[in-house]
């Protein structure tokens, strides 16, 4: 049973959706690590994980308060409303500042999880043969998924479903970037730009009385769209949550030194001194999304200039995001 939470810790959680939900849309950052950090993964984990028959049957024997208390709802639903707002607000600040001071959000992001490594590790003491060989393995995994080629974009919707499942792999696997997997699937730009707009662009035409999106046979498809992979987000959410869980139970050690090696290995993905190669046509124009910006398709690595400035502020940047999780643990040192 769960403890009862005062209203302090309900607005923090909201804040903690915030931030998952905007880790979850940037490329290479994971909103799980968001969740590990901040302390609440397990009970993450274990709550998506009560959503099963007998949450079901409870819900539909009308027994609410069962069903409520049984699937910890509470923690859930301020978590998860925290992640839907941060879609149209911070994750829109995010995508300005990833176009306008590239670099410098990528360092800061670098440094974050520098020191998410750290924090992850710095009390883990149960190295083995067993945790040294899953060290190993996700460190070959995060590294071999940040060097590969993004297919192109898919409209079926079955492989929409697909992406939706695989997309939460964020939110329940710190250092695997669900938003990253997107675009190695092709379709970043369409399932988390061109439809999250396309939902605000509708919600907002709703308020005003205006239902001529329905006529709009563009708009609607990609709301379709929207909502298979939602129907795949939410399968994909319960179904890694009951692995996750069984893992966590009866191999901890084990999972978590694979942890750590994946979030290891997934810094290649967010190196910070990258040239963005964008989606161009036929005759080398930019092509554009829905919103104006152009879209990427990869990136290209390279060493930083160490007679230039701007890498120095790079290096700043770096310092600042591995200072804000070294903050995080003097916090949670403090308030115990």
């Amino acid at each position: 049973m769960y403890e009862t939470r005062t209203s302090s810790d309900k607005f923090w959680l909201v804040i903690k959706g915030l931030f998952m939900g905007a880790a979850n849309k940037v490329p290479g950052v994971s909103g799980g690590i968001v969740a590990y950090v901040a302390g609440f993964y397990e009970e993450f984990i274990y709550s998506l994980q009560k959503v099963n028959s007998k949450a079901f049957k409870l819900f539909f024997n009308g027994r609410f308060k069962s069903f409520y208390r049984y699937t910890n709802l509470q923690f859930l639903s301020l978590l998860i409303f925290g992640m839907l707002v941060s879609y149209f607000s911070i994750s829109k600040i995010l995508d300005y500042f990833l176009v306008q001071k590239e670099l410098f959000v990528w360092s800061a992001f670098f440094g974050m999880i520098l020191g998410s490594i750290y924090y992850i590790s710095k009390d883990f003491n149960h190295w083995n043969k067993k945790t040294y060989t899953a060290g190993f393995i996700g460190l070959v995994l995060g590294i071999a998924i940040s060097f590969l080629n993004p297919a192109k974009e898919n409209t079926n919707l079955i492989f929409i479903f697909f992406c939706g499942i695989i997309s939460v792999s964020g939110m329940t696997l710190p250092g695997l970037s669900g938003s990253f997997i997107l675009i190695l699937l092709g379709n970043y730009v369409l399932l988390l730009v061109d439809s999250v707009n396309a939902l605000y662009d509708t919600f907002a035409e709703v308020i005003t009385g205006d239902f001529s999106f329905i006529k709009n046979e563009k708009r609607v498809n990609t709301l379709t769209i929207l909502a298979v992979f939602t129907s795949g987000s939410a399968v994909g959410l319960v179904t890694l949550s009951h692995v996750l869980s069984y893992l966590l139970k009866h191999f901890k050690h084990v999972t978590n030194a694979l942890i750590i090696g994946f979030i290891t290995g997934s810094l290649g993905v967010v190196w910070p001194w990258k040239k963005t190669i964008f989606k161009t046509g036929e005759n080398g124009r930019l092509i554009l999304d829905s919103s104006q910006n152009p879209i990427i398709v990869n990136y290209e690595r390279y060493f930083p200039n160490f007679s230039s400035l701007e890498t120095w502020w790079a290096f700043f940047f770096i310092i600042f995001g591995v200072g804000i999780l070294l903050g995080l643990d003097w916090y949670g040192k403090r308030k115990k």
